[in-house]
């Protein structure tokens, strides 16, 4: 096998309306594709959520990791990883150009699964052949009260998840603490609540504050409270509360988590594989994590994510985002995207690759052209 040509396109899928979590409102979602071909026809396909600069992550792909990749065999991940991140370390190690070798390396892992003939998650080990998933939502707008955020979570509960997740931290403390507390009367006592301020909070006072007033309400972890660079301020929250931090959804390779495990900073751990560097990345994290019984809850892309929950042992769960919420909309362009069952589980591809097939009418759809 030989690699011939790597596209990458940049997508914008619009929102129905503006959807706000505590320090942004989005009205779209960008999202760079890219293909990996190879010499006798093949092709994978790999992806990461652009947070309005997919063009930019496309344009790396093409210009800068491409030349490095033509004439390789897609199956030497190892090795084609550490020459992509070596290669680009003195302008990458993280942000977009870390994404763009995610968006790569997830390519080649799928061209890899399709030449030996399995399932993605076959490939890497086979722990499970579905996996446990939680409805992620509780965004804030306009016109979203308390009973609109009772809802949304019954919905979820109706759909069969005993797990969910709210935002907070865009609202004063008494005002989140009275959404908190609302949701944890609707969805009841037994069944688990997560929170995530995507480092809303400014300073570790502020989010103590806020996190021990949700004490009451029996949280399973609060995701960034504050700003993920603050890892002073993240170790003093987690040391503060009596409930666990969980962050790592815009972290960079394994050597960031090591220090955010190490320094006290976080409990659970959340690699994103289109954000970290790709599954081979991925998988490092999550190998090291499970050496010091530390559990890992990947942040979104469950149609990827899903497959490597599936191959580890000491994954937590799948983050789902439903459709008609209108926040996460990468499915507008998967021909089959993966959706729970009516217990929350989420039963894995058992065709060779990945199994997330992109849409590519739909992909010509949103391109954006640069």
């Amino acid at each position: 096998m030989e690699i011939t040509a790597i596209e990458s396109v940049p997508v914008e899928i619009p929102l129905a309306s503006p959807v706000s979590f505590s320090n942004r409102t989005l009205t779209y979602r960008d999202h760079a594709i890219t293909y990996v071909r190879t010499a006798d026809g093949r092709e994978g396909v790999g992806y990461s959520l652009g947070y309005e600069g997919a063009h930019l992550i496309s344009e790396a792909v093409e210009s800068l990791l491409e030349p490095m990749l033509l004439g390789e065999d897609p199956r030497d991940t190892e090795r084609l990883w550490r020459e992509m991140y070596d290669g680009t370390v003195q302008i990458g190690r993280s942000g977009i150009l870390l994404r763009a070798i995610s968006s790569v390396d997830i390519a080649l892992w799928d061209l890899k699964a399709k030449a030996a003939g399995q399932p993605l998650y076959k490939l890497l080990g086979g722990y499970a052949d579905d996996v446990p998933s939680y409805a992620s939502g509780g965004y804030y707008r306009d016109d979203k009260g308390h009973e609109g955020l009772r809802e949304e979570m019954r919905r979820y509960l109706d759909e069969g998840h005993d797990v969910v997740k709210m935002k907070v931290g865009r609202r004063s403390v008494e005002e989140e603490t009275e959404r908190v507390a609302a949701v944890r009367e609707e969805i009841g006592d037994e069944r688990t609540l997560l929170l995530d301020a995507n480092g809303g909070w400014s300073n570790a006072t502020e989010a103590i504050r806020n996190c021990r007033a949700f004490e009451p309400y029996d949280p399973y972890f609060i995701e960034e409270p504050v700003m993920i660079d603050s890892t002073e301020s993240m170790t003093a929250v987690n040391e503060a509360i009596s409930y666990p931090v969980a962050t790592g959804e815009l972290e960079g390779p394994r050597y960031d988590f090591e220090r955010l495990y190490s320094d006290g900073a976080a409990t659970v751990l959340q690699p994103d594989a289109t954000v970290c560097g790709g599954i081979t990345e991925w998988l490092k994290i999550a190998h090291h994590a499970a050496a010091l019984d530390v559990q890992i809850a990947p942040h979104y892309n469950w149609n990827l994510h899903a497959s490597l929950v599936g191959s580890i042992e000491n994954a937590l769960w799948v983050e789902y985002f439903y459709r008609d919420m209108d926040v996460k909309v990468f499915g507008d362009i998967v021909v089959e995207p993966l959706s729970p069952d009516d217990n929350g589980m989420i039963p894995l591809p058992d065709e060779p690759g990945h199994g997330v097939q992109i849409d590519n009418d739909a992909v010509e759809e949103f391109r954006r052209e640069v």
